[in-house]
Formats: C-alpha cells, structure tokens, sequence
C-alpha cells in the first residue's frame, strides 16, 4: 500500500508540475506576443518631428466667419474659423495639423479680458498670431511664429481673443495693430 500512496504522491506531484510548465509557457508566449505588438506598433527610427507629422491630421471644421478691418472699419480681408472656446480645445488649437488654407484660421475665445500667452508646442506650421481686446481691437500681433517653439509669445495687453492664420496673412493683407476684427459664428 505504501507503493500506491507513493505513486499516487509521484503523480500528483507531476501534475502540479505539468500544470505549472503549462502556465509559465502560456505566461511567456502572452508577454513574448506583447512586447513583439508593441515594438512593431511603435517601430519608428524618426525623430520627434517626423513623429508629430504622422499624427493623424485634424480636419479645419468651419463654426463662423471672421472679417479683418480697419481701424476706420474698412474691410481688409475674410477668413472662416474654427472656434475653440474651451479648454480643451483651447490647449489643442491648431497642434499637429501640417496644412490649412490660408483663408482658413484658429478663433480662440477666452472667458476673460486677461494678458494671454501662446506658444507653439506641436504645432507643425508657421503662423501669425493675433491678439484682441474685448472692444474687437488687435492689441498684439506676433508675425511667423516658429513651429516647435516653446517660447512664449505675449498679447503684452490684454485680450479675450486671439486669431491664428497662416503665417504671412497679417503681412499679406497689411493687417496692423490697431485694426479691428468682426466674427459670427455660424
């Protein structure tokens, strides 16, 4: 009788163990298959800048109209915008899309007349940016911003607007400080 515990023992032990060689291996071929998912989703030799121009573009979404004039309310010129007046859309802005038309722009409105401050952290293309008071004015306009660049760039006075267009359009259009913005969202 003891030769049948001792088996029954041996065979219980072997069972465990099979159990356990069974389950490391499913263990090792799960993480094997992760770690082969993620290198090859991940697989890129690019630097940051090459990464954030394969970021999936957003599309420009017209939500108003937005009309350049002059300090005399002469018209200067019109684009579309896309508004962002939350904070999240605030934060994103034109962040990793790499085209717009020019006379297309960014219309960024802000719950308070305050000195704002941008920077151009992701964002892929040059862009003139402008800042206006609550009384439609541009206060501030800073002319090319360099893509990547996280230096500031200051409205100096404050502003409760801020218009983003391709980087040109200001000079393009003779567009100056002390000139006046009118928009209506659509």
């Amino acid at each position: 009788m003891s030769k049948k515990k001792s088996k029954k023992k041996s065979d219980k032990a072997a069972n465990k163990n099979k159990v356990f060689q069974i389950t490391a291996a499913a263990l090792f071929v799960i993480l094997i298959a992760f770690f082969a998912f993620s290198t090859f989703s991940n697989k890129s030799n690019t630097t940051g800048d090459e990464k954030l121009k394969t970021v999936t573009a957003y599309d420009f979404v017209k939500n108003g109209e937005l009309t350049f004039q002059t300090s005399t309310s002469e018209f200067i010129s019109k684009i579309d915008i896309e508004i962002a007046e939350d904070d999240d859309s605030r934060t994103q802005g034109l962040m990793y899309r790499d085209k717009m038309k020019d006379t297309q722009g960014m219309f960024f409105i802000f719950p308070y007349e305050f000195p704002q401050s941008f920077w151009m952290r992701n964002t892929v293309m040059p862009l003139d940016i402008i800042f206006v008071n609550k009384a439609n004015e541009i206060v501030k306009i800073h002319k090319n911003a360099v893509p990547f660049d996280e230096n500031s760039y200051p409205s100096v006075r404050p502003a409760i607007y801020v218009v983003e267009v391709n980087a040109g359009y200001s000079e393009k259009h003779g567009i100056e400080e002390g000139d006046k913005i009118v928009w209506r969202r659509m």
